[in-house]
């Protein structure tokens, strides 16, 4: 069985107000490539295919769309879950005309396994998928007391009771897997993640996911990675496209696991090409290098987000002109030269004296090391003044 683990859609999400649309377009046009190409039996979904619980009508008809494609009529099961971001009442809305399709459209927390039956090579996958497990969609209180050491454990322990319940339904003669979307503790997060409680009270350990499954597909965390200490393969496949600056120079991809009954699972990353990338450009010479940079042409189909040093500020007209050069600038940020000259003398201010005058004295000389003895000169007559004025007093 070849399954393809995606997660973190965000579909109508923006970057500072500018539309994403388009360019998720092309990732569900490049996901469809891919599973055809890649011959792909079962799509999972790990959550957040919308960016807000009250998505717009373009992003929820994209949503539609694609998942109809992937599914090609009921021929290759397409599983969603709810992430924190997807409402889940709406995202379960369409659940009796999208069955008929063979997708399973998972909006609440359930201990009911998914038995999916996959018609391309005549299996059975059971899948254990977990939709977004806050207190409020599991409508349990885990914890009475507002400790949130004592929170974060009674949410691990409830989530791996869960998925033990879960496991008991797993079969020899079946693929076993199990999907979330959780914070596995020691995962590497970024900014773009409007938090499930990261780092907080809603956090499972590695070792509380189910061994029992032969993989594990993880969403919320946009970094693709391998949760190392689970005691079983699992995976954050990652969001596909970036969606904010601390996700610069990220590689995005999706996951394909090759997995029959009763065996280890196979895990391949399929790196994706669509979307923009979002760079981070450090003028330090100024204006004169944005525009030499503009002229050659660099990172013309990408989001910007410029740091360019000045003495001056930028004018209106100048931050337009920019703008109309290149409509990728996402961010223009001056840093002032004479204000990071504050910062390095404030820094120097804690230095001992005479470190403070070999400084002094290098920066005067054009980088030469004064002799210890003029140092020592130089210490001597602070000396002297202090003494002058102690007696002054």
């Amino acid at each position: 069985m070849r399954i393809l683990h995606t997660a973190d859609w965000h579909l109508g999400k923006t970057l500072e107000g500018r539309s994403r649309l388009n360019e998720q377009a092309e990732f569900l046009d490049e996901l469809q490539e891919i599973v055809e190409k890649e011959k792909i039996d079962v799509v999972l979904m790990a959550g957040d295919a919308f960016d807000t619980v009250n998505p717009p009508a373009a992003a929820e008809q994209l949503f539609y769309e694609s998942i109809a494609r992937l599914s090609d009529k009921g021929k290759r099961p397409v599983i969603v879950i709810a992430g924190n971001h997807d409402n889940p009442d709406r995202l379960s809305a369409a659940s009796p005309l999208a069955h008929d399709q063979g997708i399973h459209l998972i909006g609440y927390p359930k201990t009911d396994v998914v038995t999916v039956h996959v018609p391309s090579i005549n299996e059975t996958m059971k899948l254990a998928a977990l939709a977004y497990p806050s207190e409020s969609r599991l409508e349990e209180v885990l914890a009475n007391e507002h400790d949130e050491l004592l929170m974060r454990d009674q949410y691990d322990e409830r989530i791996r009771d869960l998925f033990q319940y879960m496991s008991s339904s797993f079969q020899k003669d079946t693929v076993n897997i199990a999907m979330s979307h959780i914070y596995v503790a020691g995962g590497s997060s970024t900014d773009s993640e409007r938090p499930i409680e990261v780092g907080g009270a809603y956090t499972v350990r590695a070792t509380s996911l189910p061994r029992e499954a032969q993989y594990v597909a993880l969403g919320h965390l946009h970094r693709p990675q391998n949760i190392k200490k689970a005691l079983t393969k699992a995976r954050y496949s990652g969001s596909p496209l970036a969606y904010s600056f601390s996700e610069a120079g990220y590689a995005k991809s999706v996951t394909i696991i090759d997995v029959k009954p009763n065996e280890e699972a196979n895990v391949t990353e399929v790196l994706l090409t669509s979307g923009k990338p979002l760079v981070k450009w450090k003028a330090t010479e100024g204006l004169s290098q944005v525009y030499r940079w503009l002229d050659e042409g660099k990172d013309i189909n990408a989001w910007i987000d410029l740091e360019i040093y000045l003495t001056n500020n930028l004018s209106l007209e100048e931050i337009h002109r920019l703008r109309k050069w290149h409509d990728g600038f996402i961010h223009i940020r001056p840093v002032f030269i004479h204000k990071e000259d504050e910062k390095k003398e404030k820094r120097q201010e804690n230095l001992p004296i005479d470190e403070v005058f070999k400084r002094f004295y290098k920066k005067q000389t054009g980088g030469a090391e004064p002799e210890d003895e003029l140092v020592q000169l130089f210490l001597e007559l602070i000396s002297e003044d202090e003494s002058v004025e102690g007696e002054a007093l």
